[in-house]
């Protein structure tokens, strides 16, 4: 399980810079804390104190931030069936459901070295991302201006980092290029937070017209 441990410290360091980013967009420490506590989920987390630092009201950033979360109950309906775990600790299960511990989870080959590598990943990544997240926010706080040393393109430039590794096929790499279109094209003529909801069309986009293609290839 020494892949899993690895995907947990090095995803789990990355929380330093959710922890910069949300204290720069003026949230608590308490507040950021508690993001990493009870949301546990990075890109939801990312684009929720995104949208408050360019201005965007609460239920709009929450809103972002909800439909980038949406991908982990498809995760947990597979994970359900694979880790078959006992119904006490699936309330608990839950909240380690995001991509990392799925990815982990479902590259293993038996049940066993599924729930081992679901706890491994789950455990180290969220003691360590809420750790970094503290250490981030306290080192926001001592700083003060965080966007003066640059700090507030840490959070995006993070997300990217891990986002990139998972684009392999031409279908996803085109979802994430028309969504970065969409995001930043409209920032100018929409209110904060709602560019990230609209990037969102991108992959319905992309499916259907690959479906199109592919449609149109084999009437051929």
């Amino acid at each position: 399980m020494r892949d899993a441990l690895g995907v947990g410290v090095a995803v789990g360091l990355s929380g330093f810079a959710f922890g910069v980013t949300s204290a720069g967009s003026g949230l608590t420490l308490l507040q950021t804390c508690a993001l990493s506590l009870l949301v546990f989920t990075g890109a939801s987390q990312f684009a929720l104190v995104g949208a408050l630092a360019a201005g965007g009201g609460p239920f709009t950033a929450a809103a972002g931030a909800f439909f980038l979360g949406v991908r982990n109950a498809f995760y947990g309906l597979r994970l359900s069936q694979l880790l078959s775990l006992p119904r006490a600790v699936r309330p608990f299960a839950a909240h380690w459901v995001i991509d990392e511990t799925a990815a982990v989870a479902l590259a293993q080959p038996t049940r066993r070295s599924a729930r081992i590598g679901f706890l491994v990943t789950g455990l180290s990544l969220y003691v360590l991302w809420n750790l970094t997240t503290l250490l981030g926010a306290l080192g926001a706080e001592a700083i003060g201006d965080t966007d003066a040393w640059g700090l507030d393109a840490a959070g995006p430039a993070v997300f990217l980092a891990l986002l990139a590794p998972m684009l392999k096929s031409g279908t996803e790499r085109a979802v994430a290029g028309l969504a970065v279109l969409l995001g930043l094209g409209l920032l100018p003529v929409l209110p904060a937070g709602v560019p990230v909801l609209m990037a969102a069309l991108a992959a319905p986009v992309v499916l259907w017209a690959d479906g199109r293609r592919t449609g149109q290839g084999d009437e051929r």
